[in-house]
């Protein structure tokens, strides 16, 4: 089977990053992981910074091509694994979700199918998961005698609740996105995968009158819990604070990048 590949694109302030694999699942190996980083990374560097940039990106959409989203990690490679290495490949991966959980602008985890294991760890680290409805979603580790490695049980339980984490972990259940509504686990869920690049579209859209800066700083508050430097740092030179109360005062809109 072929690997899984991470392509990067881009419209106007939407970055996309797409997953796929010719004749086969998306499955994350160790070399996919690395592809997952060095892609994020490109992002993480288009994204507004200090001082400003016209065309920075204002959202990140993951999504998949064929009959999934992600399948999950590489079984054989960890089967491989003693003690010393799977805590290495655990953390390989939580570095590489936790880079995706940093990314200053809006992320949205499009789920064209499956989401399981390891992809629906990628889809908890972004800000938001639409999917199509019959799409499966689930923590299926502990049906291989594992647990999520990649800090799936500390997101799940922090987005659902130690109820509903627990149920789900807990059982390996894999449930549809349409039933994953109700707990929060999916914001969204869409009849096919045109409904959900429509409706993806239309939602990074309307974080657009949003300062750039201040996402970020938002983001990073939610991340540390410090709310008085996130809300002071709105106010440095080149951040949204300023160029956005000016606007208010003169009655216009702010223009932060292209929309």
């Amino acid at each position: 089977m072929s690997e899984t590949k991470v392509s990067v694109s881009r419209e106007g302030p939407v970055v996309h990053l797409t997953f796929s694999t010719d004749g086969g699942l998306n499955i994350f190996s160790s070399a996919v992981l690395n592809k997952l980083d060095a892609a994020v990374g490109e992002v993480a560097r288009r994204c507004a910074q200090p001082g400003g940039v016209s065309d920075a990106v204002r959202v990140c959409v993951l999504t998949g091509e064929g009959k999934v989203f992600f399948a999950g990690a590489d079984i054989k490679e960890m089967s491989a694994c003693d003690v010393e290495g799977a805590r290495r490949f655990g953390q390989h991966g939580s570095d590489a979700l936790d880079a995706v959980a940093a990314l200053p602008c809006v992320t949205i985890a499009a789920l064209n199918g499956a989401a399981l294991g390891g992809g629906l760890e990628l889809a908890l680290a972004c800000d938001f998961r639409y999917a199509v409805r019959t799409a499966k979603v689930g923590l299926t580790e502990t049906t291989l005698g594992l647990i999520p490695g990649w800090k799936g049980v500390r997101r799940l339980t922090e987005l659902v609740g130690p109820a509903h984490a627990k149920r789900l972990i807990f059982s390996g259940e894999a449930i549809k996105a349409e039933d994953a509504v109700a707990m929060g686990l999916i914001d969204e869920a869409v009849n096919s995968t045109e409904d959900l690049a429509h409706r993806v579209e239309a939602v990074a859209r309307s974080f657009f009158n949003a300062g750039p800066h201040a996402i970020a700083a938002a983001k990073r508050a939610l991340r540390d819990g410090d709310d008085l430097s996130a809300f002071a740092d709105c106010f440095l030179d080149g951040a949204d604070g300023h160029p956005g109360m000016k606007a208010f005062i003169e009655k216009r809109k702010p223009r932060w990048a292209p929309s």
